[in-house]
């Protein structure tokens, strides 16, 4: 099995600005975490993530690809709470991870910062869903 397949990636671009143009935000060290959630319609429901390393911050592609390595590994660990609420509601989910750290975190401290960025993002829905109701 594939650890990140084509269908959990952002790549078009009306997509990605869709997605800047229209999703909400909030910030959670070392992240910018950019989210839209989607009506699904006929497709299948699926939670989607950009990933975005700076060259200004990050000059060597090596440390960026390390940082990219680590990021999606975390994100492949922790996705499992976004698909839940996902099937659960029968929406789909664009998220894109701006990495704004200007140092690499080990792998342990990237796994926990990324389960309280998701964390955050599931709360926002709940809040969400809660005021709607």
């Amino acid at each position: 099995m594939e650890d990140f397949p084509k269908y959990e990636r952002i790549c078009k671009e009306n997509d990605i600005q869709s997605l800047f143009e229209k999703g909400a935000g909030f910030s959670c060290y070392p992240y910018r975490v950019v989210y839209l959630f989607r009506p699904v319609g006929d497709k299948p429901v699926t939670c989607r993530m950009l990933l975005s390393v700076s060259k200004k911050r990050f000059h060597h592609a090596i440390k960026r690809n390390r940082v990219k390595r680590l990021i999606r590994e975390s994100w492949r660990k922790n996705k499992h709470t976004l698909y839940e609420i996902c099937n659960r509601d029968t929406i789909s989910l664009d998220v894109a991870l701006v990495y704004n750290a200007t140092v690499i975190h080990s792998y342990k401290e990237m796994y926990q910062k990324t389960a309280k960025a998701l964390n955050e993002l599931v709360n926002r829905y709940e809040k969400k869903i809660q005021a709607t109701h």
